[in-house]
């Protein structure tokens, strides 16, 4: 999934709306000719040693086994230096004939599949899970694989970060979270400048093809969440005669997000690719349906549609004054302009509780109402100091932006602010998380030599199934509708509903059109629009 209030460590306030593994991000930064790219030197393919994994982990606790798989830093020079990559393995459930693997990426870029995927396998449909071992990974640069870790510890990363992990508000907020993402990005080069070189969505493809050979398998089957739509339209384009089913669920089309598209480099990657669109629309379609129910459907209910988005419109005005505390003594906790506008950004993406971090859109709402009962409250709760970390591995924000870096074009920094001005005017202040995630980098000082920028129409073995909901507030329709006219061999399917992806938001339609692919490679007729099961605020019909 696109990455939304940075995955890395959102805390604090009422909605708690984590993004965890769910979000994918924007892909900005400086172009590289796709002629740079050359066909690979052969590498040697892994071998993998399944064990138990680490006790207490997510992935032990869902019964998965662990492998680590040795590859090139450099394709280019594949018997030079070398990084490893975690693994986890669901091995198939069910008595009838294995098919093979099933590779699942979660979404990012920076989505650790080893703890994203253990946490989601009940999402998996059960027929998928008995017939094929579900396998993912952490991408080269991310979680327990060989990873870029910018300072020794979070703690340290989030006391350097201060006041930008949170959008910037006026010009002197502005000009002061540029020069800090500026700092930031050259502490990563300082001490991750080797790594940073090589953590391309095409070197990542590389290596999943050679995933694929480790396991076995003669053609590659691949469910790709979100950004890792774009690693699976870049894997299918770089080894088109090895796809086999490869399901793209919540699409960035890749024409814009690695080029520019028609737009270039003058739109942030987020406009370019309507995330800031969708997350706008969606946000309107969840005050009108709140609107349209009852309170105890849905808590900051108005009574009518236009009177719940002018009160959620005049909450935005309160918190403009000042944040709003909520509760008092050691237990009470605060909200500021830019943290609703993160956290509402967020819960929009998972209509129905999904513990334990996702309320759904029930939740959501009973966040907002908590805030507007507390709107006469203007007195600041300081938080209390973390204990320091302790040096470890940890996933930061360098993670996030040392692929999507990597991936393409971005406006300079000094474009930003005015950027910033026609958001508000296009979609209101809710586009503003879009585009000052995409802000960083405007400045990022690692540009990779092994991108791939095309072309995307390359024939492929098998025909790529194409889902996308009607209103998902990261990766709109349009990008799925995109996605399946750009690759060469594709079909789309429409999932009537709202959230990021189908597989977030289940539609048992779409479940069994992509079993249908998966296990008897039969696609879903041309012009299939299935419904998702539940419908907000009111529950699975």
């Amino acid at each position: 999934m696109r990455r939304s209030v940075r995955r890395f460590g959102w805390v604090g306030w009422p909605l708690a709306v984590l993004c965890a593994f769910l979000c994918a991000g924007p892909v900005v930064a400086a172009p590289v000719s796709a002629s740079a790219v050359a066909p690979a030197p052969s590498a040697a393919v892994p071998v993998l040693r399944w064990t138990h994994c680490h006790p207490g982990s997510a992935a032990a606790r869902a019964g998965f086994q662990c492998a680590s798989a040795v590859v090139p830093l450099d394709y280019r020079s594949p018997g030079s230096a070398k990084i490893t990559l975690a693994l986890v393995r669901h091995p198939a459930t069910g008595p009838e004939r294995r098919l093979g693997s099933l590779f699942i990426n979660p979404g990012g870029p920076g989505g650790p599949g080893s703890s994203a995927i253990p946490r989601l396998i009940r999402l998996v449909p059960a027929m998928l899970r008995a017939r094929f071992d579900v396998v993912s990974w952490d991408p080269r640069g991310v979680g327990e694989s060989t990873a870029v870790q910018c300072f020794a510890s979070r703690g340290a990363e989030n006391t350097f970060l201060g006041g930008a992990t949170v959008l910037p508000l006026g010009a002197a907020q502005e000009a002061a979270y540029i020069r800090r993402w500026a700092q930031f990005g050259q502490r990563c080069a300082a001490r991750d400048g080797a790594l940073l070189g090589h953590v391309t969505t095409a070197e990542t493809a590389r290596d999943l093809d050679l995933l694929r050979r480790a396991v076995g398998d003669r053609k590659l089957n691949y469910l790709g969440l979100s950004y890792g739509t774009y690693l699976g339209a870049t894997y299918a384009n770089l080894f088109p005669g090895k796809v086999g089913a490869l399901v793209l669920d919540g699409n960035v089309a890749p024409e814009a997000q690695a080029n520019g598209g028609k737009q270039k480099a003058t739109l942030s990657m987020s406009q370019r690719t309507t995330s800031d669109t969708g997350t706008a629309e969606t946000l309107a379609a969840m005050l009108r349906l709140c609107g349209q129910a009852t309170v105890a459907q849905c808590a900051f209910s108005a009574g009518t549609a236009a009177k719940t988005k002018a009160k959620f419109e005049a909450l935005l005005a309160r918190l403009r004054k000042g944040p709003i505390v909520i509760g008092s003594g050691p237990a009470a906790s605060s909200a500021t302009y830019a943290e609703l506008l993160a956290g509402v950004h967020a819960g929009l993406y998972v209509v129905q509780p999904f513990p334990p971090s996702r309320p759904g859109w029930s939740g959501l709402a009973k966040g907002l109402q908590e805030l507007w009962l507390a709107r006469g409250q203007r007195r600041v709760v300081r938080s209390t100091p973390a204990a320091p970390a302790s040096p470890m591995r940890y996933a930061g924000a360098g993670q996030y932006y040392s692929i999507a870096c990597a991936d393409g074009p971005s406006p300079g920094p000094l474009q930003f602010p005015g950027l910033a001005r026609q958001e508000v005017r296009q979609n209101g202040p809710i586009g503003l998380v879009w585009l000052w995630e995409d802000e960083p980098c405007s400045t990022w000082p690692v540009h990779s030599a092994t991108g791939y920028f095309g072309p995307w129409n390359t024939r492929t073995a098998a025909p790529i199934l194409v889902v996308g909901n009607t209103t998902d507030p990261a990766t709109p329709l349009k990008e799925a509708v995109e996605m399946s006219a750009e690759l060469a061999r594709a079909r789309l399917l429409v999932v009537r509903g709202y959230g990021h992806t189908a597989f977030f938001n289940p539609s048992r339609c779409a479940n069994n059109a992509e079993i249908g692919y998966f296990v008897h490679g039969v696609l879903p007729s041309p012009g299939t629009v299935c419904e998702q099961d539940s419908r907000p605020f009111q529950g699975r019909k």
